[in-house]
């Protein structure tokens, strides 16, 4: 059976994504994916990454790093390489979000690192464009999110479909098995369904639910309505 994805990025909000905050996120997304089934992935900040794997332990929620680094292990102060993560026990990695962006030469790097180490890969793309040449490389994911509408609370889905249906077009015509996701401005579970129907598996979120008054709410809204457009 397909499930939908929802990815969390946890981003650095303070207080939300730190301490207390962030072992409740973790607590919920537990809770829906027990309730649900649905592919869940956390993306807390590097301080809280020992913390969160903890919580999810045993369950089915994964947890990635927001970044890593292109760069062997050695004498590389306040870098964070890979291996650092597989000793640490994460599932996998956010790579060129819009925030961190990374040289595409580096991207290619760090998909066929991670490979080796076992690690999965989610790039980020702002444009159908860069999808499609980041899918080539041959990550887990691809998340297409427009930058200008992060944080926005107005969803890709609506404000700009045809981004999310060129994604999948041109990502499709080079790379057959990625799984593809979006990102945004999502905010609530009609716009996690609206995207799946535009041909996605899933979302990419942050504030809505890392600021969200009831997180446990926002992820399982989010989850129940991309099983719905997945089965409907």
């Amino acid at each position: 059976m397909v499930k939908p994805i929802v990815a969390v990025n946890y981003k650095a909000y303070y207080p939300y994504s730190f301490g207390e905050h962030a072992l409740r996120i973790a607590r919920d997304a537990v809770r829906v994916w027990e309730e649900t089934g649905a592919n869940i992935i956390l993306a807390p900040p590097f301080t809280e990454l020992a913390r969160v794997l903890d919580v999810v332990k045993g369950s089915g929620v994964e947890v990635y790093a927001q970044h890593a680094d292109p760069v062997e292990p050695g004498a590389r102060t306040g870098f964070i390489p890979l291996e650092a993560l597989k000793e640490l026990g994460v599932h996998g990695v956010i790579l060129n979000h819009s925030e961190h962006r990374l040289k595409l030469a580096d991207i290619n790097w760090l998909i066929k690192k991670a490979k080796k180490l076992g690690l999965k890969t989610l790039v980020c793309a702002d444009v159908p464009e860069t999808g499609a040449a980041v899918a080539v490389l041959g990550p887990d994911m691809v998340a297409v999110e427009p930058p200008e509408l992060i944080g926005t609370g107005i969803p890709v889905s609506k404000a700009k479909p045809e981004v999310i249906t060129n994604s999948v077009e041109l990502i499709r015509k080079v790379n057959k098995d990625v799984v593809i996701l979006t990102g945004a401005g999502i905010s609530k579970g009609e716009d996690v369904y609206a995207a799946v129907k535009l041909g996605t598996l899933g979302v990419l979120i942050a504030s809505a639910i890392v600021k969200a008054e009831k997180p446990y709410d926002v992820i399982k809204d989010m989850a129940l309505n991309g099983f719905k457009a997945l089965q409907s």
